[in-house]
């Protein structure tokens, strides 16, 4: 049966049937047991788990990166979880040169069953050092798979899948997505890792996007649509490993590229995507692909710089009308101006600070 839940609830339900399941599976993070339960994804699993399953940790990220890795390789199934990826940042070493290597340093006779979720994006003037999305830079490690789900029905269902791979798994999830609904299954389900989904079937351009800018890619294809624009939109999921297949087979269809990435520019995912496109595909191309990503400077604190700094919808739906030789749009004459501040997605999400 198929209910109407949030983001949110779908990845406690995903965490709460693998713990049920399974009792090698728990939970660590700092504020797992708190009120606010990471955006309500914990809420209730200490109560029922107990807190030897459903645990808090001191501020050592580092260090309890190494607990959990332990555990791993003596058969637990530990799920790690940060407020914000920069916390994450303390534990590199652990995750890069240990967790990424261990079934290959001793021959697949070693696994690392590890979730490591992380939540990127901005939010709130949180600025340079609270708000990066560093997708990229874990996709670039042999050993870790890194998956980004926009929907809640691939929340749940790629969070079990993690949950039960045999190897490291970083789940990055955008803070922006906890409060959107879907359809969502009440049984178990999974959702195969490395796998796109195509959001929106179209002929004339194919967007590719990961995570929340999934939200701002099928806005943007609305709106081409009543301007006479079919747009593709392709839902990446993950970007290690990387659904090629499901970009080419679109290109050698539309023959023109967008990638949206709410991720810097320069070594970003989106620059890997064009270039498959472009070794893969080339001579299906009609017109120079595109990449929207942030610009190549930390994320600013203040509203004003906000404005110009993330990639929108109306970014998208320019960059296809110029693609195809139209003139651009504004956001007045779209009547899509979002009077709010860019740097909160509505006035009821509040977020846990």
């Amino acid at each position: 049966m198929e209910r109407i839940i949030t983001y949110a609830k779908a990845l406690s339900e995903a965490i709460d049937m693998c713990m049920a399941k399974d009792d090698k599976v728990y939970i660590m993070g700092l504020g797992v047991p708190d009120p606010s339960g990471f955006f309500g994804t914990t809420i209730g699993l200490q109560e029922k788990y107990g807190k030897m399953r459903a645990m808090d940790m001191p501020t050592s990220e580092n260090g309890m990166t190494g607990v959990a890795i332990g555990s791993a390789l003596t058969g637990m199934r530990p799920i790690m979880a940060h407020h914000r990826m920069e916390f994450a940042l303390l534990a590199t070493e652990q995750i890069i040169n240990q967790a990424a290597n261990w079934h290959y340093m001793f021959g697949g006779k070693s696994s690392m069953p590890l979730v490591i979720r992380m939540f990127i994006g901005r939010g709130w003037g949180q600025g340079p050092q609270h708000s990066q999305s560093l997708q990229a830079m874990f996709a670039h490690i042999p050993g870790l798979k890194v998956i980004m789900p926009a929907t809640p029905y691939d929340a749940k269902g790629l969070m079990v899948s993690a949950i039960e791979d045999n190897n490291p798994v970083i789940f990055l999830e955008h803070r922006w997505l906890h409060t959107i609904t879907g359809k969502v299954p009440e049984a178990i389900y999974r959702i195969p890792i490395g796998k796109a989904n195509i959001a929106r079937s179209g002929s004339d351009v194919t967007i590719v996007a990961f995570s929340y800018m999934v939200i701002e890619a099928l806005f943007a294809a609305n709106i081409l649509m009543k301007l006479g624009i079919d747009a593709e939109v392709i839902d990446m999921r993950s970007i290690r490993p990387l659904d090629a297949d499901a970009v080419l087979e679109s290109v050698k269809k539309t023959g023109h590229l967008v990638v949206a990435d709410q991720a810097w520019k320069t070594g970003g995912i989106a620059g890997e995507i064009i270039a498959i496109a472009c070794e893969e595909a080339f001579g299906f191309l009609k017109a120079k692909p595109v990449r929207l990503t942030l610009p190549d400077f930390p994320s600013p604190s203040t509203p004003g710089l906000t404005r110009y700094y993330h990639p929108r919808a109306i970014n998208i739906i320019n960059s296809v009308l110029k693609m195809l030789g139209k003139n651009e749009k504004t956001e007045e004459e779209l009547d899509i101006v979002q009077k709010s501040p860019l740097d909160i997605p509505n006035k009821e999400f509040k977020g846990p600070f």
